[in-house]
């Protein structure tokens, strides 16, 4: 099952969330559709177009928003008040704003996939359903896989190596920390470098199969920066919230009403498969699909025929 042909928002505007703060939104689809968000990763990707395609734009009112500092939204790549919280209730203001109703569909990612469960156990009575890719819990043992090691660095160890290189080895033991530091230091020159070789990383190990040409998104200076800089200030901060808390009974208890389809590729080295296992045992009222030949991505073939198939099943919830 293929995307969705490309399409062009309807609507384009700007929220003030705050006072420092200004949110790009985008409508696609039909203003009479069911409605859906769509909940970008990093935390810092944003979205675009392309994202939309995943939804039928005759049965969805489809809604991206850029997160706070992320894609459109201003100012860029900002860190004040830039917390899991603050998301959260941005994602209710955009609701209210758009006179969305009483509940939408909600769709997210990797990162999209951490804030999508922390909203959804904030507000499980607006959230129509869920579809999630990537599981990603932001627990301490999740970051240490991915940009301590051992673990993503023992398969890739050539670009493991680039990743280490802006960091002294005095500094190797905390690399998150390490990439902080320079990541929201005065010097422009070292800035951009880590945010070069930090997002290099992710990208060069994101898809089963090497792709050159989407590490070369790295080379953005603008993605590069907001990326690199609001992922490490999300992680420095382990979430803005308490190890495994989306993982809790308690919590999960809030939302098994809610219609869920998981999406997990096999190798995904990013956002490991323990963790949407761990979620599926904790949640077994949810389909859980592992997509045998895929890593992260969300663009890889079988997550991507798995999630269109997911929407157009939840576009005919009542």
């Amino acid at each position: 099952m293929s995307l969705f042909p490309p399409i062009k928002p309807y609507k384009t505007e700007m929220l003030s969330v705050s006072e420092i703060h200004t949110i790009s939104i985008k409508q696609y689809g039909t203003a009479q559709g069911a409605p859906v968000l769509f909940v970008h990763g990093g935390p810092g990707g944003g979205t675009d177009d392309r994202d939309a395609q995943r939804f039928d734009p005759e049965a969805y009112r489809i809604v991206l928003f850029d997160q706070r500092g992320s894609g459109d939204s201003t100012p860029a790549s900002c860190l004040t008040d830039n917390t899991t919280a603050h998301l959260i209730e941005d994602m209710e203001k955009i609701r209210e704003h758009l006179q969305i109703g009483d509940s939408w569909h909600v769709f997210g990612g990797s990162w999209g996939s951490t804030l999508s469960l922390a909203y959804a156990q904030a507000h499980p009575k607006a959230v129509k359903s869920l579809t999630l890719r990537g599981i990603f819990t932001l627990r301490k043992e999740e970051l240490d896989f991915f940009y301590q090691g051992p673990g993503t660095s023992f398969l890739f160890p050539d670009y493991w190596d680039e990743f280490l290189a802006p960091i002294p080895e005095a500094e190797r033991g905390d690399m998150v920390a390490a990439y902080y530091k320079r990541l929201t230091g005065d010097d422009e020159k070292v800035r951009a470098e880590a945010g070069r070789a930090w997002s290099t990383w992710e990208m060069a190990t994101s898809r089963l199969i090497v792709d050159p040409n989407y590490i070369k998104k790295a080379d953005a200076p603008g993605f590069a920066d907001a990326f690199a800089r609001i992922e490490s200030h999300y992680f420095v901060n382990e979430g803005f919230m308490p190890q495994g808390e989306l993982l809790k009974k308690e919590n999960i208890d809030k939302i098994r009403h809610i219609p869920t389809v998981i999406v997990q590729g096999r190798y995904d080295v990013v956002c490991p498969m323990t963790t949407a296992w761990q979620l599926h045992k904790a949640f077994p009222e949810a389909e859980f699909i592992v997509i045998p030949d895929a890593g992260h991505s969300a663009i890889e073939a079988g997550t991507e025929a798995a999630l269109v198939k997911a929407t157009n099943s939840f576009a005919k919830l009542k």
